[in-house]
């Protein structure tokens, strides 16, 4: 797909581009109730505590990660979820074990911590202000690139300069459009702010690594096909792209060239997801990482996501549940 904002380059080199940014280029009390149950002489077993996840998504999230499946399991493992009431107090709900969120806005952020620091004993996920950090195009993928991750694997090095064709994204990190520029004055027709990234023929193929906590899922998704230097010479304009990947495109059943198909290093992933864990703060997010067209080993990381759409995962109603348990235990 895409070059790299920043992008970060794996495997062989990670390495990150020059960013160039054009313009500044049901609610109230929830009781858990503890069902008595006797066995043989009457004598009862440690009563099963029901962790309890409180939920403020949209309705769209909801509809995609809440799926029947996945609170099926969850209840079988003692885990109950409960949507948030944004009309009432968050601290008149509850009592909550774990908060789960994706909602966007000044007063929600301030409502998350105000409640966070009257109860401490929450888990948040995540803390509002670790999620800004990935909102910011710039930002995010900066984050990356100071990892300075270098060993057998790879190391971080810059690269400046960009060359065409160029990819656009808008800079606050909530659409998944893009844009493909073929000369610099095509550029001219965006609406900043931007984030300008070179891009990097990849074999049309990209790797969502998807993270849960410790957890690592990586799945192939069919990405945006090589630009060939006749194509490059023979283009102008700016295309558009609505968003470059989908369920829909999964490209793991695909027949691929087993030099484009080949996942990157596992290894490399679980230092990458750890550093990122570390430096975000956060415990929900995925990244979308390319390896150059022709190498075996230069990855780059082009985005960062937040509580990106799990329900794509395979397993995710495993992973998630274990992980919301191991919270609670830890």
């Amino acid at each position: 797909m895409v070059g790299s904002t920043l992008g970060t380059r794996m495997g062989g080199e990670i390495n990150y581009l020059t960013v160039a940014e054009k313009g500044v280029f049901d609610e109230g009390k929830i009781v858990a109730a503890q069902r008595k149950s006797s066995v043989g002489g009457g004598f009862s077993p440690p009563l099963k505590k029901v962790v309890v996840v409180g939920y403020a998504l949209t309705s769209k999230k909801v509809k995609s990660f809440l799926q029947p499946k996945f609170e099926r399991l969850a209840r079988n493992k003692g885990i109950l979820f409960v949507a948030i009431d944004q009309s009432k107090p968050l601290s008149d709900q509850g009592p909550f074990d774990i908060v789960l969120h994706k909602l966007s806005g000044k007063e929600w952020r301030r409502v998350l911590e105000d409640y966070w620091n009257e109860h401490p004993e929450v888990t948040i996920l995540d803390p509002p202000r670790a999620i800004q950090q990935v909102h910011n195009r710039q930002s995010m993928l900066q984050d990356v690139a100071d990892l300075n991750l270098s060993d057998r694997y790879g190391k971080v090095v810059s690269k400046a300069g960009l060359r065409l064709p160029i990819v656009a994204k808008p800079l606050v990190a909530k659409s998944h459009e893009l844009s493909l520029a073929y000369d610099e004055f095509s550029l001219q027709k965006l609406e900043p702010p931007l984030v300008l990234q070179e891009f990097i023929n990849h074999g049309g193929v990209l790797f969502k690594v998807y993270i849960v906590g410790e957890a690592i899922k990586v799945v192939r998704r069919y990405s945006l096909p090589n630009v060939s230097k006749y194509e490059l010479s023979k283009s102008a304009g700016v295309y558009h792209f609505p968003r470059v990947s989908c369920a829909a495109a999964s490209a793991d059943e695909a027949d691929l060239d087993p030099r484009v198909a080949e996942l990157p290093p596992r290894p490399l992933l679980e230092r990458l997801a750890k550093g990122l864990r570390r430096r975000l703060g956060l415990r929900l997010f995925n990244l979308d990482i390319i390896r150059e067209h022709g190498t075996r080993d230069n990855y780059y990381v082009i985005d960062i996501n937040y509580f990106p759409g799990y329900g794509k995962m395979p397993e995710y109603e495993h992973i998630f549940t274990d992980f919301l348990l191991s919270l609670v235990k830890s």
